[in-house]
């Protein structure tokens, strides 16, 4: 099994190379997705969210108020630092249990948004960054995403400098350009990584 680390900051396309290596036939693990799986509700980690933040930050059908709690911890690090301790061992559990089932000779991707932030590449065989400007991935919040500016640049400074990912990347996709421009980029990266993995 080879375990690969993806990441990349937001707006430069990791979501989308996540998505080629799972239809070339790779185990993705994604973060995101389970982050929101273990504060589903009837989750204990819902149960525990809201012991520790009040029940203000449950909607009306007992679902989790992403914004709600949004609004408080992101203007708090120490609050912040509390949903972290309660969400992040519970996505680690989850994602080591579906790593656990791929077969031996399995790529595994993990898609993880904040890889370089959170210090995990040890946990990985190999890094993966798929990379692009600050500008250029501004400028897709904006126009793609719907974004206002502000709103959009301070999440690009929310997260780790385009440097800091770089540092730790052992193979750096360029998604500077248009979609075309990836994809054979991604095709290439997979034929290596299912190399080292039956290697």
């Amino acid at each position: 099994m080879l375990k690969v680390g993806l990441t990349g900051g937001i707006g430069a396309g990791k979501s989308e190379v996540s998505r080629l290596l799972g239809s070339y036939g790779a185990v993705v693990v994604d973060s995101d997705l389970i982050a929101r799986e273990v504060v589903a509700p009837g989750t204990p980690g819902l149960a525990a969210v809201a012991a520790e933040f009040g029940a203000g930050v449950l909607r009306p059908d007992g679902a989790l108020d992403r914004p709600g709690l949004g609004a408080v911890v992101f203007a708090d690090p120490a609050r912040l630092a509390a949903l972290n301790a309660i969400v992040h061992p519970l996505v680690r559990q989850r994602s080591a249990e579906l790593e656990a089932l791929a077969g031996p000779g399995d790529v595994v991707v993990h898609d993880v948004p904040l890889l370089a932030e959170n210090g995990l590449a040890g946990l990985y065989d190999l890094v993966v960054v798929v990379d692009a400007a600050d500008a250029t991935r501004l400028d897709r919040l904006v126009r793609l995403r719907g974004m206002e500016p502000g709103e959009a640049q301070a999440r690009l400074d929310a997260q780790a400098s385009r440097e800091d990912r770089l540092a730790v990347a052992d193979v750096v996709l360029d998604n500077e350009g248009p979609l075309e421009r990836l994809e054979p980029q991604v095709r290439a990266l997979w034929q290596e990584l299912l190399a080292k993995a039956s290697g």
